[in-house]
């Protein structure tokens, strides 16, 4: 089973938002295998970026775990509500991570429909919007901060793969697609900070 290595989490980390965009997010849970196709993504750096937890190199009991080597999950729980999966970037002691905002389900449907919704039927509404926000995606694949700190690397509860295929799963049919850029979500109050285009998403192109 091939997996992302310590490498790849230890580029730049606009650079690494982006590389992940398409690739195959796992977790095995129980013994079976959630997996997701990574679809939107954000840039956290917090030696110059005033969104960051840890922003002028703040280390706190929460933060230290942006300090940690790249390849690491950051989990972080946020208004009394909902989980946050980050991925740890750049080289240890570098404070940067990236943030999963959405996926598209490949294996374990049922089990992250039933994580997600409980027993709700399916709506197109429930569809839609089933991993479209990061709080969404962490419900659907069971995890909060009990998996704070995880090893993306060498673990084998949560990594990431460069296809569906790497992970012994089935690839879906290929799609026209294109990336795109804009100002991240929900951080109006980070000053120059909230208009830095590292945001990056997965969009369809229309059929010609």
């Amino acid at each position: 089973m091939a997996r992302l290595s310590r490498d790849f989490y230890n580029g730049d980390t606009v650079e690494t938002a982006r590389a992940l965009l398409g690739k195959c997010l796992v977790r095995v849970r129980n013994s079976e295998t959630l997996a997701c196709r990574i679809t939107e993504t954000e840039a956290y750096i917090g030696r110059c970026d005033k969104a960051c937890h840890a922003y002028n190199y703040r280390k706190t009991e929460r933060t230290s775990t942006l300090f940690l080597a790249p390849g690491h999950a950051y989990i972080y729980f946020i208004y009394g509500m909902y989980h946050c999966l980050n991925f740890v970037a750049e080289p240890e002691g570098e404070p940067a991570a990236v943030l999963i905002r959405g996926g598209e389900p490949l294996a374990g449907t049922d089990t992250m429909w039933r994580l997600r919704y409980g027993d709700k039927p399916v709506t197109p509404y429930r569809k839609k919007h089933f991993l479209d926000g990061p709080g969404k995606l962490c419900m659907a694949l069971d995890l909060t901060t009990r998996e704070n700190r995880l090893d993306l690397v060498e673990g084998d509860t949560l990594y990431v793969c460069d296809t569906p295929a790497d992970a012994g799963l089935p690839c879906p049919p290929p799609v026209g697609e294109r990336i795109c850029a804009g100002p991240r979500i929900g951080v109006d109050y980070a000053q120059e900070a909230r208009d830095f285009p590292w945001r990056f998403w997965l969009e369809k192109e229309a059929d010609t």
